[in-house]
């Protein structure tokens, strides 16, 4: 009798999980609608106009944490910035999924702004910090512990955990910053004259406003000669 309660009781833990993933699924839809029923009464053509297109002039690489949606931090409406996110905001010259984003954003949607947005207390950065395995992850995390080993010199005189995680969230943006501005896509756009800045910025969970890095960029003499990239020839063919 016992053993056929306790098969009772697991049915009724199983059926409210499964009712409450439901209802978790359910509000999206219904979020949805309330969403386009406020927007429609707010302003009737507004899906008419974002329907039309996009004129981005601002790319954001941020991070995927759910707390840090780029729209609601800035303000701004949908088709206003062109976004790309992943785990710590990470910029890495062999990630072809940012370099598509960022060729499309520069050479298309011709934006004049690329920030990238790290957030205090990352999930990301403090893992990165300690020696365990996490799994796949693990090689992308690789990335962020290559950014405490440039600025260990800093890093190991902060002794309290929480601060020494903040501060590496700081030196990451600004490294992923460097590696924007290393790459072709946006030297070539440099060269070619275009208005363009890359900028680094920090999100105070906490108060949810947003700290500027003052490491902005708009040209490549700042950075070391053998990664400043010399400006494409073209070669004419008779």
């Amino acid at each position: 009798m016992n053993q056929i309660i306790k098969s009772q009781d697991n049915t009724t833990v199983e059926n409210q999980h499964h009712q409450y993933e439901q209802d978790s699924y359910q509000s999206l839809i219904d979020g949805n609608i309330n969403w386009v029923n406020n927007r429609v009464k707010e302003d009737p053509e507004f899906f008419t106009r974002l329907a039309k297109g996009q004129s981005p002039e601002v790319l954001w690489i941020g991070c995927s944490d759910s707390r840090v949606p780029a729209n609601e931090v800035t303000g701004t409406q949908p088709g206003e910035i062109f976004v790309h996110r992943n785990i710590a905001n990470m910029c890495v010259h062999t990630d072809m999924n940012m370099l598509s984003v960022l060729d499309y954003a520069v050479n298309v949607l011709k934006v004049k702004h690329v920030i990238v947005a790290g957030h205090y207390g990352c999930g990301g950065v403090a893992a990165a910090l300690t020696n365990k395995q996490f799994g796949l992850i693990d090689n992308w995390l690789r990335n962020i512990k290559d950014v405490y080993r440039l600025h260990s010199h800093e890093l190991d005189r902060i002794t309290d955990e929480k601060a020494k995680v903040n501060r590496l969230v700081e030196l990451n943006v600004t490294e992923q910053v460097y590696n924007l501005c290393k790459t072709t896509i946006v030297q070539n756009a440099w060269n070619d004259g275009r208005e363009l800045s890359v900028h680094g910025w920090i999100i105070d969970l906490s108060s949810g406003l947003v700290k500027d890095l003052k490491v902005s960029s708009n040209a490549a003499h700042h950075l070391g000669y053998v990664y400043q990239v010399e400006e494409l020839q073209v070669v004419e063919t008779h």
